[in-house]
C-alpha cells in the first residue's frame, strides 16, 4: 500500500474531480477511519490508514480464531465422545453374537435329540433304513426348493468341475447316514452314539493316510480313552449285536473319509461353495442317488399293507407318519445348524459342541427309552467322551517349529 500511495502526485489535476469520499456501508466492521484518495497522499493519513487497517485485520482474526477455537473445541469433544460410542457398539455387537451362538447351540441339542428319538421309535416297528433314509433326505430336499425358492438363501450356480468334485462326497454322505440308521435300528441309540466317539481315531489315521499331516503326542495321547472307553462300553452293552456294532463303526469311517476329502474340495476360492450350500447340493444329490437304491434293495415299503404292519406293533398309522416327517425334518434341520455353526466358531470349537451334544443325545435316549446301563458300561461311555474332549482341546496345540 505505501508504494501504491507514493506514485500518486498532486500536480494531477483530475483527482480533484473524484468522486466523494468513500464511505464503509458497515461501519460496525470496517476500519475506525474514512479516507479518500486526496487524503492517502498525505504521508500522516497514510499511516492512519495502516493503523486503522492493521486494527481491522487484528480484529477480523480475532473473530476468526475465536470461531476456529468453538470449532476444534467442537471437534475435541466429539471425537472424545467417538471411542464411547463405538465401545458401546462392540459390546453390543458381543453380546448379539453371543446370543445368537447360544440359541444355535440349543437349537442344535434339542433338534439332534428329537430326531434320534424319532428316528429310533420308527425304525423300530419299520425296520426299512435304506427307505427312512431316503425318506429323510427327501424331506431335506423339499427344505432347500423351498429355501432357494423364496430367496431365504442365495442359490448356487453349480458348474461342472464342481458337480464332477461334490458328487464323490455325496456318495460317501449318503453311505454314513444309512449305515448309522442300519446301527440305529440294531441297538440302543446311546450305544451308536458311544461307538461314533471313535470318529477322531478316524480322522487322525485317514490325515495322516491321505493328507500327510503327522499327529502331535497329545492328539495321539486323546485317542488311547476313546478307544478303550469304547472297547469297555461295547463289552458290557445290553444291545451289543454284531451289525449294530459294524455298521457304527463304517459310518465313522464314511463320515471321516467325507471330511477329509472336504478339505481337498476346490482349492481354487473362486470355486468354492459355503459350508450351507454345499451340504444343500450334496443332501440333494443323496436323494436322487438313494431313492432308487432303496427302491431296489427293500422294494416300495410305503405302502398301506406295510404301514399297517407297523401299526400291529403299537404305533398306529398316523403316528408313524408324524414321527418320520418330524424325523425328517429335524434330520435336515440339525445339520443345516450345525453348518452354520460351523460358519460362526473355529473347528476346535465346533468339535466341543459336538462332543457335548454327543453327551446330551446319550443322556436323553437313556432317560426316553430306559436303557439299562451298567455301572462299567456307563464308565467306558465317560472315559470315550472324555477323550474326544481331550482331543479337541489337544487340536490347539500346535508342535514347536524344528531348529533350521
Amino acid at each position: 500500500m505505501g508504494s501504491y500511495a507514493l506514485t500518486l502526485s498532486p500536480s494531477i489535476p483530475f483527482l480533484k474531480s473524484q468522486k466523494p469520499p468513500y464511505r464503509n456501508p458497515n461501519p460496525r466492521f470496517g476500519p475506525s477511519c474514512q479516507f479518500s484518495p486526496l487524503k492517502s497522499l498525505d504521508p500522516t493519513c497514510h499511516r492512519t490508514f495502516s493503523s486503522c487497517s492493521a486494527s481491522s485485520f487484528n480484529n477480523r482474526t480475532t473473530v476468526s480464531l475465536l470461531f476456529s477455537n468453538r470449532r476444534s473445541n467442537d471437534f475435541k469433544v466429539r471425537a472424545a465422545s467417538v471411542p464411547e460410542s463405538e465401545d458401546e457398539t462392540a459390546k453390543s455387537k458381543d453380546l448379539t453374537r453371543t446370543v445368537q451362538l447360544g440359541s444355535m447351540f440349543a437349537l442344535w441339542y434339542l433338534v439332534n435329540i428329537y430326531f434320534n428319538i424319532c428316528n429310533k421309535q420308527v425304525l423300530k416297528v419299520y425296520p426299512f433304513p435304506a427307505t427312512v433314509t431316503a425318506f429323510q433326505f427327501g424331506c431335506g430336499t423339499v427344505l432347500i426348493i423351498f429355501m432357494w425358492a423364496f430367496n431365504l438363501y442365495a442359490r448356487p450356480k453349480i458348474s461342472r468341475s464342481q458337480l464332477a468334485a461334490i458328487l464323490p462326497l455325496a456318495m460317501i454322505h449318503t453311505l454314513g447316514n444309512l449305515l448309522t440308521n442300519i446301527s440305529l435300528g440294531k441297538v440302543a441309540v446311546s450305544f451308536t452314539h458311544t461307538i461314533k466317539a471313535m470318529e477322531p481315531f478316524f480322522t487322525v489315521v485317514l490325515s495322516t493316510l491321505f493328507l500327510a499331516e503327522r499327529p502331535t503326542i497329545w492328539v495321539v495321547s486323546s485317542l488311547l480313552p476313546i478307544v478303550g472307553g469304547v472297547a469297555l462300553a461295547s463289552f458290557t452293552e445290553a444291545s451289543f449285536n454284531w451289525i449294530g456294532f459294524g455298521s457304527a463303526m463304517a459310518s465313522n469311517l464314511t463320515n471321516q473319509s467325507r471330511n477329509v476329502l472336504s478339505k481337498k474340495f476346490m482349492v481354487k476360492k473362486e470355486e468354492t461353495l459355503d459350508n450351507i450350500n454345499l451340504f444343500s447340493v450334496i443332501t440333494i444329490i443323496s436323494f436322487i442317488l438313494l431313492a432308487p437304491i432303496a427302491i431296489f434293495m427293500e422294494g416300495i415299503k410305503f405302502s398301506p399293507s406295510y404301514l399297517q404292519s407297523a401299526a400291529s406293533q403299537g404305533v398306529n398309522v398316523r403316528e408313524l407318519c408324524v414321527r418320520s416327517l418330524l424325523a425328517g425334518f429335524c434330520f435336515h434341520t440339525y445339520q443345516q445348524v450345525s453348518y452354520m455353526i460351523l460358519q460362526m466358531v473355529s473347528p476346535v470349537t465346533h468339535a466341543v459342541g459336538n462332543c457335548v451334544k454327543r453327551v446330551v443325545v446319550i443322556v436323553s435316549s437313556v432317560i426316553v427309552f430306559q436303557t439299562p446301563i451298567s455301572p462299567i458300561n456307563s464308565l467306558g461311555t465317560a472315559l470315550a467322551l472324555a477323550g474326544v474332549f481331550l482331543y479337541s482341546r489337544a487340536k490347539r496345540i500346535k508342535p514347536k517349529p524344528k531348529a533350521a
